[in-house]
């Protein structure tokens, strides 16, 4: 007898649309089955926190708004349980099992040091302030941190001896801090920043994409792939480079060589061109 398949699903989001706070940018949301363990290393929080994010959507978005919201109404005791809970509504005890489990979530999360540090708070939202608090600073903090990366942002360029793979990545880790301080950009934007951020040799093919692709719905992933395929037929068009060592002597005892590097073009006219750079090798 042959086996079912089971059928996996696979979310998809119009390109442009906004996604509060989605720490998750580019990437799927975590299994529902293991928390994300943040090992207490400070340059580790950020990483866990948007992995933290992904696993907590993952379950039950409601979930990631109790712990930023809080719980509304009910009133908590030390131990994070409500008072009085048997005369709860159908709607409160919902709220109030849900408060439970985000909060067992982010105490498997933890380590035991990082818990006793927070023993006296007893929502999950108060905890995941302190620990936030401790690992990203205060609010003034997260501003500045926010106002750096958003500059940062804007003045986002490839540079001229990166590859596409390179400036993505870099690109990636500047969106990611952004939204893990809730200064989030829409895909439009980051498809418009990354032609924006190009070198003037790859002007004709920015062009190219604008004519041809509404920016509006084009992925930030398609245009990456689109730009990786065209930098292999940029790199296989780019001229040879000749190394040649020149000795020259010094009034003194020590020489140094000067290192000249030739490179040669044709012009799409036709003209020849040469440059030459010269390097003093110490």
């Amino acid at each position: 007898m042959s086996g079912e398949e089971s059928t996996s699903r696979s979310g998809t989001s119009q390109s442009g649309a906004v996604v509060p706070y989605d720490y998750g940018y580019g990437e799927k949301k975590a299994e529902s089955g293991k928390v994300p363990r943040f090992n207490g290393d400070p340059e580790e929080f950020s990483w866990w926190k948007t992995n933290f994010y992904s696993y907590v959507m993952g379950l039950d978005e409601e979930l990631w708004d109790i712990l930023e919201d809080g719980v509304g109404d009910l009133v908590l005791d030390e131990e994070g349980a409500t008072i009085d809970r048997k005369k709860h509504t159908p709607e409160q005890k919902k709220l109030y099992k849900k408060h439970h489990k985000i909060r067992g979530s982010l105490v498997t999360a933890i380590p035991k040091a990082e818990y006793m540090k927070m023993s006296d708070k007893s929502t999950a939202k108060a905890m995941f302030a302190s620990l936030c608090a401790n690992y990203e600073g205060s609010k003034k903090v997260r501003v500045a941190k926010a106002l750096m990366l958003v500059h940062q942002y804007e003045l986002f360029k490839m540079r001229e001896d990166e590859s596409i793979e390179q400036m993505y990545s870099r690109f990636q880790t500047l969106v990611s801090g952004l939204q893990i301080l809730k200064k989030s950009y829409v895909a439009s934007d980051h498809v418009s920043k990354i032609l924006r951020s190009l070198p003037a040799r790859w002007r004709p093919k920015v062009t190219a994409i604008e004519e041809a692709k509404d920016l509006n719905t084009l992925s930030v992933e398609d245009l990456v792939s689109s730009l990786k395929v065209h930098e292999i037929g940029l790199n296989e068009h780019e001229p040879a480079k000749k190394v040649k060592y020149i000795a020259l002597q010094s009034r003194g005892k020590s020489s140094k060589a000067l290192k000249v590097v030739e490179s040669e073009d044709e012009s799409p006219d036709g003209h020849y061109r040469k440059k030459c750079i010269l390097r003093l090798l110490k």
